[in-house]
């Protein structure tokens, strides 16, 4: 009976001793999960920082879009205003070339009249008055 008694201490140590390992795991386990759960909180929160920063830069392309799409508008709009002045340049130099072309004309007519010069001319009216 002794050996039994003796034997029986023994595995109640044993088992005391397994109990105390296990409390110790246990305990080491909860220290894990708990740093676990705060480095999942971390990573929670740094995605969630992520994903306002994905919708400030969407936010910021779709205004840059809009942006652009003005200046597409203003280049488009300056484009047609250079055509349309090109076109109004020539216009204006076939009208020049007219009138140039028209002044020659008009000069070789008035050639054609001699004027009398200013001495004859002040004669002549008094004369006219004077009759």
């Amino acid at each position: 009976m002794r050996n039994l008694a003796h034997r029986a201490g023994a595995a109640a140590k044993e088992i005391k001793g397994l109990i105390e390992d296990s409390v110790a795991k246990v305990g080491a386990g909860t220290t894990l999960v708990g740093h676990a759960g705060e480095t999942i909180r971390k990573v929670v929160d740094s995605v969630q920082r992520v994903s306002t920063i994905m919708d400030q830069i969407s936010s910021a392309t779709q205004s840059q879009q809009a942006d652009i799409g003005r200046v597409d508008s203003a280049m488009s709009q300056l484009d047609e205003m250079t055509m349309q002045n090109a076109s109004l340049v020539e216009e204006a130099a076939a009208a020049a070339e007219s009138l140039r072309v028209q002044a020659v004309e008009l000069s070789a007519v008035v050639n054609i009249f001699q004027v009398e010069d200013a001495a004859t001319a002040t004669a002549t009216r008094r004369l006219a008055m004077a009759a």
